[in-house]
């Protein structure tokens, strides 16, 4: 039976993404920072362990627990909703360490027995922020283009050892719990001078009808783990669809020929 192991399980894209693969009888190791698997199926192929990608010994423990993988879902991150003026750099450092090096630590950490065994599946959760430029999304756009890039310079590396890497990009969600947890976790104090402008903005999101749904996630994590030609970017949601298909980014594989250049 193949393991898959995803990170923020505990609602959202992750919970949906868990299901799928329950669903299609994958054993599922599906880790949050307070474990509880109320919303999780009954499965005898499920186990649920506490993991924060932010501490080191929560992420070897995790992984030490769940063994072997075939597949790791990197999906645990927060948000940020807030004009850069009005955003608390702590937090903002946050945010980084959970979206980027959460994401960087976890893969360090399953890659050598991938490598060993020259197959497996590193998928990550990333967002269409990404491709279009918007307001009061700074600082969280920024960790997810973070993201993009480190994970396409990755994937460069992982192929030489059989190893597939993917980037999954989701659009707005209205489905998930995501955006609430932003604003309670990490705060949304806007300065005065912006008010009007943001929650015009606010306004705008409300009404937007092309919106991504936890299901649309759950296939393109799917189709990135099942489909050994699935292109390496791969975006979910009527609206990332639209603004990927915007951004007319060049065939992935065509970056391998940047590759003799570092010899220069």
């Amino acid at each position: 039976m193949p393991r898959i192991l995803i990170t923020g399980t505990s609602s959202g894209f992750g919970l949906a993404i868990a299901k799928l693969f329950i669903e299609q009888g994958w054993e599922v190791i599906a880790t949050m920072r307070n474990p509880s698997n109320e919303s999780l199926p009954i499965s005898d192929n499920v186990r649920v362990l506490p993991l924060d990608v932010t501490q080191e010994a929560s992420i070897a423990a995790a992984v030490a627990q769940a063994g072997p993988v075939d597949a790791l879902v990197n999906n645990a991150g927060v948000g940020m909703l807030n004009v850069l003026e009005g955003a608390d750099i702590a937090r903002a450092r946050e945010l980084f360490d959970t979206n980027v090096l959460g994401t960087m630590a976890m893969t360090r950490a399953v890659m050598p027995g991938m490598r060993q065994r020259r197959s497996g599946v590193i998928i990550n959760i990333s967002s269409s922020v990404t491709l279009r430029s918007l307001p009061a999304l700074s600082i969280y756009s920024a960790s997810k283009s973070a993201v993009n890039s480190f994970t396409e310079s990755f994937a460069l590396e992982a192929a030489e050892f059989g190893v597939r890497v993917k980037l999954i990009l989701p659009g707005s969600s209205p489905d998930t719990a995501f955006g609430r947890n932003a604003v309670a976790r990490m705060g949304m104090n806007v300065p005065e001078a912006y008010q009007d402008f943001v929650e015009a903005y606010l306004r705008s999101l409300r009404i937007a009808t092309d919106k991504t749904q936890a299901g649309d996630v759950a296939q393109a994590v799917w189709r990135a783990v099942t489909d050994e030609i699935a292109p390496m970017r791969i975006p979910a949601g009527a609206d990332a669809e639209t603004w990927f298909r915007e951004a007319n980014f060049p065939p992935f594989d065509s970056l391998g020929a940047a590759i003799p250049s570092l010899d220069r």
